[in-house]
């Protein structure tokens, strides 16, 4: 028995799917569970802006033509950097992940899909999103990250397969307000709780994630305001963050501008052209442009000293905004840390003060 899982956005969303499939499937090992994902980190972990392809890998494992596996022995070719393959060595034998390709537009991603479906003959079809921005029109002035869920929203339309659109944790990508997504949401089919949080409770110490970070502290009770992105944009953690809703797949599709416009493409360059003309910018060029920058920034001795007294001053003026719990990467970002300074940052502060620590969140006192 195997079980299809698309991580929307990639990233966060394939370990949001992971808890999916522990919470609504079981922990039995008499079914396999394909998570087919995006190989795109972000610069916090990847220093080469945009998604990666199969050939920016090595040891990969072919499933179809058009589809690779990426297993715990994979490894991206430098200077791309990559969470997947330590994804596939943390997680249980029952995950497999798979790469989306998004070069070759939305008809390649609607391809793999296919593929994937005629050689698994999946019992289910899962297309998870995380924060809900997949529900996105387009013109929204708080969308950062369009791209990644219009292409496999997209995809997902035009494959011949019944496939459920999920929303996890409406409003915890600080995308859309969760005002505007309550119209929206359909049946309640889950409520993560702490117990669905276990089987990604080790991933969630190192993965950056802060969408999933935060959909696994609101499953395990925390409720407040957190801070995230290089922006600060404040979420709140409400009853409502560790809820999943369906949404029905054609009416998001209508409502997403993007989606539709890129439901025919070829190229990751066609598909990122129309994001710029339906969104006004391309998340791609963002990735670019501070790659640009960040290269330019030394990687220098975390001072502990120096960064503790900068902390300091960042929560007094957090407490200030009301704001009640962070992530480390929006630590990183306020305090001009380089992104490969995370995890000693996180060391850092935790060996300080334990009792802020709440699991994977940092919180103001």
């Amino acid at each position: 028995m195997t079980r299809l899982i698309v991580a929307a956005g990639g990233g966060g969303d394939a370990v949001a799917a992971v808890m999916l499939d522990a919470a609504l499937y079981g922990t039995a090992s008499d079914h396999e569970t394909v998570i087919l994902t995006y190989a795109w980190d972000r610069l916090l972990i990847d220093p080469v802006a945009g998604p990666k392809a199969p050939e920016n890998f090595t040891g990969l494992e072919p499933i179809t033509p058009a589809v690779w596996a990426v297993p715990a022995k994979a490894r991206p070719v430098a200077p791309a950097r990559s969470t997947l393959p330590r994804l596939a060595a943390e997680l249980p034998y029952t995950f497999a992940f798979a790469l989306i390709d998004p070069h070759h537009g939305a008809e390649g991603i609607t391809r793999q899909l296919e593929e994937l479906v005629g050689h698994l003959e999946p019992t289910s079809i899962d297309l998870l999103d995380v924060g809900g921005d997949i529900l996105a029109r387009g013109d929204e002035p708080t969308l950062q990250s369009p791209l990644a869920d219009a292409l496999t929203l997209a995809a997902c339309c035009q494959v011949n397969a019944p496939i459920r659109l999920l929303v996890a944790g409406p409003g915890l990508d600080g995308e859309l307000p969760l005002e505007d997504l309550h119209g929206m949401l359909g049946p309640l089919v889950h409520t993560f709780t702490a117990t669905d949080v276990e089987p990604v409770a080790s991933v969630l110490e190192w993965h950056p994630s802060e969408a999933t970070g935060m959909l696994a502290a609101t499953a395990r009770g925390v409720r407040g305001t957190c801070e995230v992105r290089d922006a600060g944009l404040p979420v709140a953690l409400t009853a409502e963050g560790p809820t999943v809703h369906e949404v029905d797949l054609d009416e998001a599709l209508n409502r997403n501008q993007l989606a539709r416009a890129i439901l025919a493409t070829v190229s990751l360059d066609e598909a990122e052209a129309y994001c710029r003309e339906v969104c006004g910018s391309s998340e791609i060029d963002y990735e670019r442009e501070k790659a640009a920058r960040l290269m330019d920034q030394p990687v220098g001795k975390l001072d502990p000293g120096t960064v503790l007294a900068r902390l300091d001053a960042f929560e007094a003026e957090a407490r200030s905004r009301g704001v009640t719990h962070t992530t480390f990467r929006h630590i990183a970002e306020v305090l001009n840390l380089h992104g490969s300074q995370r995890g000693e940052l996180r060391q850092l502060l935790i060996g300080r003060s334990p009792e802020q620590y709440t699991a994977p969140l940092w919180r103001i006192t």
